[in-house]
């Protein structure tokens, strides 16, 4: 076991309003950009973007809003991302290709394609769905970075 200080952890936490495809994407940008500022693996930081930008796309597509918590210790990343929202009614559904409950508009715009938790899953070492209707979700990847 490893005992880690707080200077050994890095967190950051970004705020994502619904809708805004403008923005979409600026925290997995700024993730990937700082993982490579401390020399993290670059097979780790391609997972991590990757999980990063389609939870923060959620966020964008589904929910009411909320924020995109990336904390960063020696031994894992941890991508968490907790909304306002209408919940997912079947999480099981939801991490099948292709599934969707994007609306026809984030669709137009090419979103919504059902591609957004079973990347993540592909990326991610763990991910942990904790979701009620009606209240929101919270999302958290874990991507392990020393294997």
């Amino acid at each position: 076991m490893q005992n880690n200080t707080q200077e050994d952890i890095i967190e950051i936490e970004f705020p994502i309003k619904s809708g805004d495809f403008v923005a979409a994407g600026d925290a997995s940008s700024k993730t990937k950009k700082l993982l490579k500022q401390l020399g993290i693996d670059p097979e780790i930081i391609r997972r991590a973007a990757i999980a990063c930008y389609e939870a923060e796309l959620n966020l964008v597509i589904h929910s009411l809003g909320g924020s995109l918590i990336l904390t960063i210790t020696p031994s894992e990343l941890v991508i968490k991302t907790q909304d306002i929202g209408p919940g997912i009614a079947d999480v099981d559904l939801a991490m099948q290709e292709g599934y969707t409950t994007a609306s026809d508009s984030a669709r137009e715009l090419g979103f919504g394609a059902g591609m957004g938790l079973p990347n993540i899953k592909r990326c991610a070492d763990n991910v942990e769905i904790v979701s009620e209707l009606g209240q929101g979700t919270e999302l958290t990847i874990t991507i392990k970075t020393n294997k």
